[in-house]
């Protein structure tokens, strides 16, 4: 009985187990879908900055520098200060969404070297304070919530930081979405804007081969232009890594929770053969110690039946059976 008892609370453990999972599973799906219309929502506006940013930077002008476009001098690599945004999530149970992440991150961070670092995401500022990693600051509250002023704020600061000349590149690691199913964990290096620099035109000239490319001037010249539109090409590229992250945060955990339904429903359905195989024990071992019983008591029964049964005596007094022996003889 003992057996079956605790299989039973089992089973009711794991389908109290499997109502949070679902409920985790539809939540993310819900997140997720809201945070994919957001990110519609400011594609277009961002697709137009960075397609006007790549026009700017085809037309500049030969032997044209500029602080946010060129990397600083530096008499070896080691020397160069760095600033990296670590985005990850507040919660866990998203499969491998926070370990990629820091994993990525250990690889990159150079603490020897005063190397800076920035968390997005409670997980990551707990991770690097239990393994005594130094955290320069912490952006709460923007992980589960990323909007365009929490974005902008961390741009601006990066920004200041570069400006003063604390650090002389910054770099944001965070998860990006290649499709519904699949993420990917990636670096990009937001300033100066070296690498982004030749996407652009690597993109650039490609849609543009063989099409007529204007020619304009800028006024009142290059320097204004670009001050002007950095500051928003980085607002927007970290909004996009934080919107994405979130994104591959909820998608993650949408596959982590459909994995554990699947795997709590296998293990409810062996968990109900078990029972039933030995509930069954217990019924077969139940019905034949009662038909024993029955039994024994039948034969009982009988011995004391034919114990007490009276003898018959004929006239002259002699035993029935002594009477009919004499008989058959």
């Amino acid at each position: 009985m003992s057996a079956t008892r605790e299989i039973k609370e089992r089973i009711d453990s794991v389908n109290n187990t499997l109502k949070i999972t679902n409920a985790m599973y539809m939540i993310s799906s819900t997140k997720m879908n809201n945070a994919r219309k957001a990110l519609a929502n400011t594609e277009p506006y961002f697709y137009a900055l960075q397609d006007m940013f790549g026009r700017v930077l085809r037309h500049l002008p030969d032997g044209y520098s500029h602080p946010y476009l060129d990397a600083r001098e530096v008499t070896s690599k080691s020397d160069l200060r760095r600033a990296i945004i670590c985005v990850t999530a507040d919660k866990g149970l998203a499969g491998a969404y926070n370990h990629n992440v820091l994993k990525l991150t250990e690889e990159k961070l150079r603490p020897a070297n005063n190397d800076m670092l920035y968390v997005v995401g409670e997980v990551g500022r707990q991770y690097f304070a239990n393994h005594n990693v130094n955290v320069d600051g912490a952006f709460h509250y923007t992980a589960q919530k990323p909007t365009l002023s929490r974005a902008r704020s961390i741009a601006y600061q990066m920004l200041d930081l570069f400006e003063r000349k604390e650090v002389d590149e910054v770099y944001i690691i965070y998860t990006r979405m290649k499709n519904s199913m699949e993420t990917e964990t990636e670096i990009r290096q937001l300033l100066p804007l070296i690498r982004l620099n030749e996407e652009f035109f690597k993109q650039n000239m490609t849609k543009l081969s063989g099409v007529y490319q204007e020619t304009f001037d800028m006024e009142p010249g290059p320097d204004l232009l670009l001050n002007n539109i950095i500051p928003d090409f980085i607002n927007g590229y970290i909004y996009s890594a934080l919107v994405e992250s979130y994104c591959a945060e909820h998608s993650s955990r949408m596959q982590a929770m459909d994995a554990a339904n699947k795997n709590g429903s296998e293990l409810v359905q062996e968990l109900s053969i078990q029972y039933n195989r030995e509930r069954q024990a217990q019924i077969t071992q139940e019905i034949t110690e009662v038909c024993a019983g029955a039994k024994a008591r039948a034969l009982q029964q009988k011995k004391h039946k034919k114990k007490d049964m009276p003898k018959f005596e004929n006239q002259q007094g002699e035993d029935l059976d002594t009477f009919q022996a004499g008989a058959l003889h």
